[in-house]
């Protein structure tokens, strides 16, 4: 299976369009005020082959379900410390149930695996990121071969600093045993001119090679 796509912190209309032309398997929308990436504006008409997330950090869920009943949201992001019994209750709470949770964890030298067991029922997918200052956005990579150490079967996107310059890298983490799960993978800082800018000729280059 060929591992999807998905371009995070859109933020600019005509830039979000052109994103969208290159055909990406997820656009992401965070909806976090403390973000440089913040989005406020209208999500101008993309695919319907394209999932459309939104990012939240601990948000409530009536927040959740406004921006999802707004934008049309097809999957949503929990990039903060939701609990597992919260990811089952906003389950709950989205009418939609097509839509899927991706929940985030930030990966350290020290990430302890065993956390993930009580998601995995609640989650259709997690999402590695580095540990780092912000939430997300930090341009830095961790250790991939920590994945070596992966217990659980569920599907995953890895982020976390991933530009051009890991091309090669990517290509044999996907040929080794430590990317069996790996669903798809997760772009933001290092392909931006500015932050919530997308450099659409970086961007096209990553997705041939890809």
């Amino acid at each position: 299976m060929k591992v999807k796509l998905k371009v995070c912190g859109m933020r600019y209309s005509k830039n979000i369009s052109d994103v969208a032309k290159l055909q990406p398997d997820y656009l992401g929308f965070i909806f976090y005020e403390n973000s440089r990436r913040n989005f406020e504006g209208e999500i101008p008409v993309i695919s319907n082959k394209i999932i459309k997330t939104g990012v939240f950090v601990n948000a409530d869920y009536s927040f959740i379900i406004k921006k999802i009943n707004k934008y049309n949201l097809k999957a949503i992001q929990l990039h903060g410390e939701e609990s597992a019994e919260f990811c089952r209750n906003i389950r709950k709470e989205i009418e939609d149930v097509t839509v899927e949770i991706i929940k985030v964890f930030s990966i350290g030298s020290d990430f302890d695996f065993s956390i993930l067991k009580e998601y995995e029922t609640v989650c259709n997918y997690f999402l590695f990121d580095t540990k780092g200052i912000k939430r997300g956005g930090n341009g830095i990579t961790f250790n991939w071969k920590i994945l070596k150490n992966y217990p659980s079967n569920k599907p995953y996107f890895l982020s976390g600093g991933i530009g051009l310059e890991e091309v090669g890298n990517i290509k044999k983490f996907v040929q080794s045993k430590a990317s069996k799960y790996c669903y798809a993978i997760d772009v933001n800082s290092k392909f931006e001119d500015k932050p919530g800018l997308k450099n659409i000729e970086n961007l096209k280059l990553f997705r041939i090679v890809q």
